[in-house]
Formats: C-alpha cells, structure tokens, sequence
C-alpha cells in the first residue's frame, strides 16, 4: 500500500513503534515476559509517533498526513490531538474507541481479563507476548468467510505478511517453532477500549479525518464507529468509509474484495485540503 500511496505521488514513511519492528525493544523485552508489566501503551506509542512525524514535517516544511491501522489508529488518534500542527490529515482504520462496554474477544470474559477480578487485565499477561505464523494467521484466516482463503488473499501477500513480522525480530529464529515479540501493553490499551474506557478524546482533533471500517473486522465494533464519527465534531471535515466484506487486513487483500475501494478512498482523501 506504501507504495501504491507513492505512485500517486506522496512521499511516503512507514514507521516502527519501540518494541516492533526495527525499532529498540525495552530492555524487558530481553528477559522473561513474566518479569515486567505490560510494556508500551497508548503514550509511549504516540510519543514515538511525534517524533518520527516532527522530523517529516520539518523535513518537508509541511504537516504530515498520519494512517493508524487497528491499534496504530488509536495512536495516531492520540499523537493527533497532542501536535495538532504536525498532523494535517488522519486516517483511523478498524479502530476499537470504547463504542461499548461488551467485546467478545478482548472485553470482559476473555483472555485478557483477571479471572479473579473482573474488569482488570490479567496479571499473567506480562510484558511481552510470542507470535508463531499460526498466531499471525489465525485471526486473519478467522474472518475470511471462505474455505479458501486465497479467495480474498494473494498467497503471497500473506506469506510476505509473516516473514515480515518474523524478520522483524532478530531472536524470532532462537525459539521453535519461530516466533515473534511484541509490546503487550497495546493489549491493555485494548481491553480498556473494550470494556468502555475511553484512552483519547475525538472531540479534540481538529485535522481533516477519514473513518474506515471493515464489515468482518474482529477489532473494531460497529458502535466504534458510529461513537467516534460523533465526537468528531470539531474535525476540519469527516469522510466515512464503509466496507461491509472487508476484514481486519483488508488493505492487503485482493482488489475486487474491498482493497480497491479503500485504496480509491485514501488517495482521494489526501488530495483533498
């Protein structure tokens, strides 16, 4: 999608937020998740965020146009509302935003909450959780209503997609069968959306913003939606997309099952303003 965005001419960054990717790992990464708390929540993020997208603007002399995808969104929504000059356009893609208090996956009732005190995150979460192509794939495979998931996914899409995350981290080879660290503070950030809380405020954005969501996504609820296209009510504008099929990751699946239509949607809305 980067570079689909670059052909129709914008300079495009794709970053790592501490913990992922290329980016340094907090030092608890390196040992045992049993021995830190969940590492890198909501403000660590989106301190990361106003780093990387200060140094683009200044780099190009222009505030900087800001996609968050699922957890990236509630980030970005945060990095947003506190560097209102640095964020001229903001795209929230399949975003949990405390539409309700019920979520069957990651609310009350679920593996991420203390079975010993209902409405906290499970100590046993630890700081950090391993992610095998089995977990890469499981959510993605989920939701796609097909025996075939090729029907909606290039083959190789899917196996870029792993290898990606695989190779991301440098110790994913050390571990049978090979897997990949990551932050688990995102899922508290996520339990606590899920059971109502709210981490950001829209009210408080004032750039132009472009609401996706897809049909099947097991993040975001439709109440997510239509709670955060509500107190988007001092945004500069507010474009909806809607996409009934698409899934999670529609972004990465073939044109014809929702992909096109969001690609479309993105390029038009950063040409607008």
């Amino acid at each position: 999608m980067a570079a689909d965005l670059a052909v129709a001419g914008h300079p495009v960054y794709i970053m790592d937020v501490r913990g992922f990717g290329g980016s340094t790992r907090p030092a608890g990464m390196d040992r045992p998740p049993g021995e830190s708390p969940p590492l890198v929540r909501v403000r660590d993020a989106a301190a990361d965020i106003a780093a990387v997208v200060g140094a683009v603007s200044a780099w190009h002399r222009a505030p900087v146009g800001l996609m968050g995808w699922a957890t990236g969104s509630v980030w970005a929504g945060l990095t947003a509302i506190q560097h209102p000059e640095l964020v001229s356009h903001l795209v929230l893609h399949n975003t949990l935003y405390s539409g309700s208090d019920v979520h069957p996956r990651f609310g009350r009732g679920s593996w991420l909450e203390d079975p010993d005190r209902p409405g906290r995150v499970n100590p046993a979460l630890g700081g950090y959780r391993l992610s095998t192509r089995a977990d890469l794939l499981g959510g993605w495979d989920r939701s796609i209503p097909d025996e075939d998931p090729s029907a909606w996914r290039d083959p190789a899409v899917a196996e870029a997609y792993v290898t990606a995350a695989l190779a991301g981290d440098p110790t994913s080879g050390a571990r049978t069968p090979p897997s990949c660290r990551s932050p688990a503070g995102p899922l508290v950030d996520a339990f606590c959306l899920a059971t109502g809380r709210q981490l950001w405020d829209a009210s408080l954005i004032r750039c132009r913003v472009l609401v996706t969501r897809g049909g099947r996504d097991f993040l975001s609820r439709p109440e997510d939606r239509v709670r955060l296209l509500e107190h988007l009510d001092s945004a500069a504008s507010v474009d909806d997309l809607e996409l009934p099929d698409g899934t999670h990751f529609v972004h990465l699946e073939r044109p014809e099952r929702g992909r096109s239509t969001f690609l479309t949607s993105l390029i038009s809305f950063l040409a607008a303003g």
